[in-house]
């Protein structure tokens, strides 16, 4: 069995106390970070190509952080001031208090589910007569228009961010042993950076289905999978897949 000496995450550094570092540090492997995919901005001329006013609305559905900042910096580069009367659909409570950084919270009409998208169907229903805009990236969650349609709500989507395949030529793909990646987005991008890339003895590991399906369908054989229900994290998988590899 070939033993793993050096992996690369295809996300940012994390910060001090990751359990990554601690797995570094135990089983005395090289671990580096690079994120293989960037958000980048679309402009107000692209969104008024999609025929969004942003006038025209009395609610906003928010599923990300992103969302949330692309959302209002567009309305400032369109000089909008977005009513105090505007209505907040939030997925998640972290995201409702993200909100914070641009609004003043208190006040506000400020909604959140548990987790899911499909969790905010009660609040459609129980605001039916919103207009709703809901900002996303080029890639939408198949979930969440099913949840939408169902909510007979009246909505529109507006692509206000798109991920982008980071620059990654500079690195030499083929000195780690193993590779990790937590979209179908990673995957594209080193496809996209290595072309010539061939895994041969190169492990593979992926977070999430989409990923694990882009991975198969890039021709790519995965190693290790999470989350599972041993395993719910990468960082768990990670280390009980090295412990099982160097015994």
């Amino acid at each position: 069995m070939m033993r793993i000496k050096s992996i690369l995450v295809s996300q940012p550094a994390p910060s001090e106390s990751s359990p990554y570092l601690d797995i570094a540090k135990k089983e005395k492997i090289k671990i580096d970070f690079r994120p293989f995919i960037h958000v980048e901005g679309v402009d107000n001329k692209e969104l008024r190509t999609q025929k969004i006013d942003l006038t025209q609305y009395t609610g906003i559905i928010f599923t990300s952080k992103n969302a949330i900042d692309h959302y209002f910096r567009l309305a400032e580069e369109l000089r909008f001031a977005v009513p105090d009367t505007m209505r907040y659909i939030c997925q998640s409570e972290a995201i409702a208090n993200y909100l914070q950084k641009h609004i003043v919270y208190r006040k506000r009409k400020i909604s959140f589910g548990e987790k899911n998208f499909s969790d905010l169907l009660p609040l459609f229903k129980k605001f039916p007569t919103e207009k709703y805009l809901l900002p996303s990236s080029d890639v939408l969650s198949p979930d969440i228009v099913k949840t939408m349609d169902a909510s007979n709500a009246d909505w529109t989507r507006a692509i206000m961010y798109r991920t982008v395949c980071s620059d990654l030529t500079d690195i030499n793909i083929k000195d780690y042993d193993m590779l990790i990646f937590f979209s179908p987005q990673g995957i594209k991008s080193l496809q996209q950076n290595f072309p010539d890339f061939k895994q041969d003895e190169t492990k593979i590991g992926v977070f999430g289905n989409t990923t694990l399906a882009a991975a198969e369908e890039a021709g790519l054989t995965v190693d290790l999978m999470a989350p599972t229900k041993e395993t719910p994290s990468m960082t768990m998988a990670l280390e009980k897949y090295i412990k099982a590899l160097h015994k």
